[in-house]
């Protein structure tokens, strides 16, 4: 059995947020909406609203304000650009066109544009392989010959067949934005579930076709979202989970509630699937679904919003009448189930353990007792794989990979030997599996795929990537600073072998900083470029992560959340006292909550940066929880309906810590027109906000990425263009 949806639901929740909420509440506020002024087109409004002149010739868009004002438990918040929250409005269009006119006429004038651009190019065009996936001799795996726009699936029958193009997303669009978000081999390894996402959207739409032939079959599910998809062993059909249709005006905006498991049987419509399990007086929980290798139950894991306690559920798959039982309730820890024998379930849990433990549950007792596998060792358990009668457990060591072999007793066999410090993932497979597969890579090294004997213990390389570059020029180095409150923060920093350290050197600072996600190093091609150029590249390990377990998490969340802004302020601080870089040369960068980093960190010290770039980021803390699946972050963030935590929200909130008067950073905001995940609502108000207050002459930009959402699936193409803006734009402000 694969390990739970849970893990891949908060991701994909969390990739805000964001890998990957409560309620909206009562209607605390008092609202007053004044008319639009009538445009003829979108084109004439963008001509009418390039028109406020700054300095060094740069023409912001003169962004309409109106008097609306909220009021939270008795104090007013103005929120003048409240009708930019509509994305398919003709006034918010001409703003997004007007906006792009400035942005991009900026950007081309920059003279290292097109030299990032190039070399970006040359960096990207390289072979990359995902996991292989074992179904009955016959192995999947997903492959991009370097630059084409989206990774295709490949099948071969075994390891020295003949690799055969299975699903090519590329010859779905002509601009490459459908992606391909997901896809899952039947038991037989026969048909092939796959979900392909449009523009970036979170929507998937599901599709199955038959291997041999490499046609589609008439199934076709939509309207599913935060969902993956279970087959039974014999191939008849599988389990996911969707929500109902939403209004076309609100397929972008709406919220997300109410979400429920069917099962669909291979060769119905879906308006014939079979629902499951639904919750109507519970609009939050969500459901994922697995089946045991043998085909017996059905595990139900239960999400409410993006903090990692569930509750866990299953059904008797053997009997016609089963019920749903309702194994570990009341939200109180994480269970994740990652294999089964017979009734006894395996799962990971960080109950009575912070760093989490394996246990044992027997669920044929009536009680079911708790026996330990694998206790809490002193490292955060990141994972655990059953493959070939052994348990694989991947452990973070300082944000690092450490992977280690027990066998079914708990017993440790053996270390497996990673390449190097840096990160592995992967492990998967099945109970009977004697092979798997898992790739390594970090900073200075790209992924590599490596095949695992599970008897021997033997990693054989299986595909290696050729870049372009020489990675013994560079160098990562792990440090430990201290933040505000005297904690140890680790953090990484890249830069060329002997860099000399003169307070000169551009630099980069990364953090996210939420979620118990954890940042560990990875191979990126705009890192390389930047490093190449001479930068330096750090990334923070900020409390709000994963890299500790639930404490280092719960540090820096809720009332807590000041913490990560004074852990990255603290990191910035270091870099200049070690002369690595000064103020006016550092940048500060970060996507989804860590672009909510970036901006409360600009508004707190606008004086400790030379540039900032936040990316689809969280930066109305006031009303993120009225959009698609923001309610969910409620649990990590808090709510401004909850009248003790809106003060504390309020304190932090990029957009409304925004001063009139203040000189900022440059800055360059980026985002996608119809992300539904972080509606672009957040950049587009900070934006006009910040490009009202700014009184300096440094540029204060807005990057709007059309046909884009939250990062997903992004075309190789746009994600080139984005990263030699961005690196453009940084080398303009904060290079020598």
């Amino acid at each position: 059995m694969k390990p739970s949806v849970k893990s891949a639901l908060l991701l994909a929740m969390a990739f805000a947020m964001l890998a990957t909420p409560a309620v909206a509440g009562n209607r605390l506020f008092r609202r007053w909406q004044p008319s639009r002024p009538a445009r003829d087109s979108v084109a004439e409004q963008a001509q009418v609203l390039v028109s406020t002149p700054v300095p060094k010739k740069l023409m912001y868009p003169a962004t309409r304000k109106s008097d609306h004002v909220d009021e939270y438990h008795g104090t007013k918040v103005s929120d003048p650009y409240r009708w930019l929250e509509d994305p398919d409005s003709d006034e918010t269009k001409a703003w997004v066109q007007a906006q792009n006119q400035v942005t991009f006429g900026y950007l081309e004038q920059l003279p290292s544009r097109e030299q990032f651009r190039q070399r970006l190019t040359k960096l990207w065009n390289y072979e990359r392989f995902g996991h292989p996936i074992k179904r009955k001799g016959r192995y999947f795996y997903s492959r991009n010959s370097g630059l084409e726009n989206q990774n295709a699936v490949y099948v071969m029958d075994g390891l020295a067949g003949q690799p055969r193009l299975l699903i090519d997303p590329n010859t779905l669009s002509k601009d490459g934005t459908i992606a391909l978000a997901n896809w899952v081999v039947s038991d037989d390894g026969k048909v092939c579930a796959y979900a392909l996402a449009h523009a970036g959207s979170d929507w998937n739409e599901w599709k199955v076709l038959d291997v041999d032939t490499g046609r589609d079959l008439p199934d076709h599910l939509q309207w599913v979202k935060f969902s993956g998809i279970a087959w039974t062993p014999d191939g008849r059909g599988f389990f996911y989970s969707r929500y109902d249709e939403p209004k076309a005006s609100e397929k972008f905006t709406g919220q997300n509630y109410f979400q429920k498991l069917y099962f669909h049987k291979l060769g119905d419509e879906q308006a014939k699937d079979t629902l499951i399990y639904e919750r109507k007086d519970e609009k939050e929980w969500g459901f994922g679904g697995e089946v045991t290798e043998d085909g017996r139950y059905l595990v139900i894991t239960v999400w409410r919003g993006t903090e990692r306690k569930n509750q866990l559920f299953y059904k008797d798959l053997q009997k016609a009448d089963a019920k749903v039982v309702e194994l570990l309730t009341g939200f109180d820890a994480e269970y994740n189930v990652i294999g089964s024998q017979g009734a006894v379930f395996y799962l990971v849990t960080n109950k009575d353990a912070p760093l989490r433990r394996l246990i044992a549950l027997d669920v044929s007792a009536a009680e079911p007792p708790v026996r330990e596998i694998i206790p809490e060792a002193k490292h955060v358990l990141q994972s655990v794989s059953l493959i070939g009668g052994h348990f694989i457990v991947h452990y973070l060591q300082d944000a690092r990979s450490a992977v280690q072999v027990h066998d079914l007793a708990g017993k440790h066999v053996r270390a497996v030997d990673l390449p190097a410090l840096g990160s592995a993932g992967g492990f998967g497979g099945r109970h009977d599996d004697g092979e798997t597969f898992y790739s390594f890579t970090n900073y200075t090294t790209p992924g590599s795929i490596f095949r695992y004997d599970v008897a021997t213990g033997k990693s054989t390389l299986f595909r290696e990537p050729k870049v372009d570059f020489d990675p013994s020029q560079f160098e990562a180095t792990q440090i430990f600073y201290t933040s505000r409150d005297g904690t140890k923060v680790p953090m990484m920093v890249v830069a060329k072998k002997g860099m000399k350290l003169d307070g000169t050197n551009p630099t980069i600072l990364y953090g996210y900083g939420g979620f118990d996600i954890a940042q560990r190093p990875g191979f990126s091609v705009s890192t390389l470029a930047w490093v190449e150029s001479g930068g330096v590249y750090a990334v923070a390990n900020l409390r709000g992560g994963g890299e500790y377990g639930r404490a280092w998490h719960e540090a820096g969340m809720l009332k807590n959340k000041q913490n990560v802004f004074d852990d990255f302020i603290a990191a910035a601080q270091w870099l200049i006292d070690q002369k690595y870089t000064a103020p006016s040369h550092l940048a500060i960068r970060g996507g989804s909550n860590g672009g909510l980093l970036v901006g409360a960190a600009m508004t707190q010290r606008p004086d400790l940066f030379g540039a900032a770039v936040p990316a689809v980021g969280v930066l109305d803390m006031l009303r993120f929880h009225k959009f698609t699946i923001g309610w969910a972050w409620v649990n990590e963030y808090g709510s401004a309906d909850v009248a003790e935590q809106f003060p504390t929200l309020l304190a932090y909130s990029p957009l409304h810590n925004l001063k009139p008067g203040t000189k900022y950073p440059p800055t360059l905001i980026t985002t996608g027109d119809h992300d539904d995940r972080v509606v672009p609502a957040h950049s587009f108000k900070f934006a006009a906000t910040l490009q009202a207050a700014h009184a300096g002459e440094a540029p204060v930009l807005i990057r709007i990425e059309t046909r884009a959402g939250h990062g997903a699936g992004k075309p190789t193409t746009k994600l080139i263009e984005e990263a030699a803006d961005v690196l453009a734009f940084l080398k303009g402000t904060i290079g020598k």
